[in-house]
């Protein structure tokens, strides 16, 4: 039961740290791996393995990715999704956990998953403004190919060494929220 638990936090960890960098991409990637049957989808969430969620989940990080190339969008797109990568994380991260009580699940998602992916946006986020005023936004398409690497990369690679994965996501949590809180005693927020 512990372990089962420990890998589902692991996966759901992973996964809601790639809705930092975009939201969509590790939607798609758990829809297709639960039509693979490659992670178990709690009794709930079954849905979103449907080809209709990946489908529509499909179309959305096309349009998000593409959105990302575009000057002056990208930053919109930034702010629109801060709380949709909340969301995202915590869907997420609740979809993989088993057991029977929701609530536990749901708090759990909210923390875990809700937690990793904002404060993973809130760091990208942070890093595209300094970019788009270090290089009047020419220096973002780089910034967004990083991070639809990161997305993908984080995703798939949550699906077959989740451990590893939440090992080192948490290590970066912590990185950003020591730069985030720098950032907030300099600037005096």
């Amino acid at each position: 039961m512990h372990t089962e638990w420990i890998v589902a936090i692991a996966l759901g960890i992973g996964l809601s740290a790639s809705a930092g960098f975009r939201v969509f991409v590790p939607l798609l990637v758990a829809a297709v791996a639960g039509k693979a049957g490659v992670i178990p989808l709690s009794e709930g969430f079954i849905w979103m393995s449907s080809w209709a969620a990946i489908i529509c989940f499909g179309t959305a990080t096309i349009l998000e990715i593409l959105g990302y190339y575009i000057p002056l969008v990208d930053n919109i797109l930034d702010a629109v999704n801060t709380p949709l990568a909340i969301a995202g994380g915590t869907l997420l991260a609740t979809s993989v956990l088993p057991g029977n009580h929701e609530l536990l699940k749901w708090v759990t998602g909210l923390l875990v998953g809700g937690g990793s992916a904002g404060i993973i946006h809130a760091g990208t986020s942070l890093l595209r403004l300094a970019s788009t005023k270090a290089t009047v936004g020419t220096g973002n398409a780089f910034l967004s190919t990083g991070e639809h690497i990161a997305a993908f990369g984080t995703s798939i690679s949550s699906l077959f060494i989740p451990l590893v994965v939440a090992v080192l996501v948490l290590f970066f949590l912590f990185f950003l929220i020591s730069k985030l809180l720098s950032f907030k005693k300099k600037s005096g927020i």
